[in-house]
């Protein structure tokens, strides 16, 4: 069978309304998508965390101190920049966050401390204290 009589002549335009753009045509198919969360699930699998350090006994020692010396200074609201570990709810491991601020209390029936603007943070979870309001330079406790 030969389609020459067919081949050369001109592609027939619709009467009633104008021609789509390929975009247009392209974008009825796009509510379709086969794999639908696919790319959420790789980007949460790509997506790196932390583990959390085990502190050792001289370092919780350490900080036992720094937050008893914050604590007796509780009612002047003493600055304080507090690294802390803050588990993913998603996956294992998590993020080290620093928080800093003024300390409103330090909580030690529920373990927290708690800050000027309300936020907690838990106390077993502190890896490094910073005092910013110090008279000398600010250093690493």
């Amino acid at each position: 069978m030969s389609y020459d009589d067919m081949i050369n002549l001109p592609h027939p335009e619709p009467q009633n309304h104008p021609r789509m753009s390929r975009w247009q045509r392209a974008a009825q198919f796009s509510p379709f998508a086969a794999l639908v969360g696919y790319d959420a699930a790789i980007e949460e699998t790509a997506r790196l965390t932390e583990e959390e350090a085990e502190l050792d006994a001289d370092r919780i020692t350490e900080l036992d101190a720094i937050l008893k010396a914050l604590q007796s200074d509780i009612g002047s609201q003493p600055a304080a920049a507090v690294t802390y570990f803050c588990p993913d709810a998603r996956k294992q491991g998590g993020l080290y966050k620093v928080k800093s601020g003024k300390l409103k209390k330090i909580d030690t029936v529920t373990g927290v401390l708690i800050f000027s603007d309300r936020s907690e943070i838990p106390i077993g979870r502190i890896s490094q204290v910073e005092r910013l309001d110090a008279p000398d330079p600010p250093s690493v406790f």
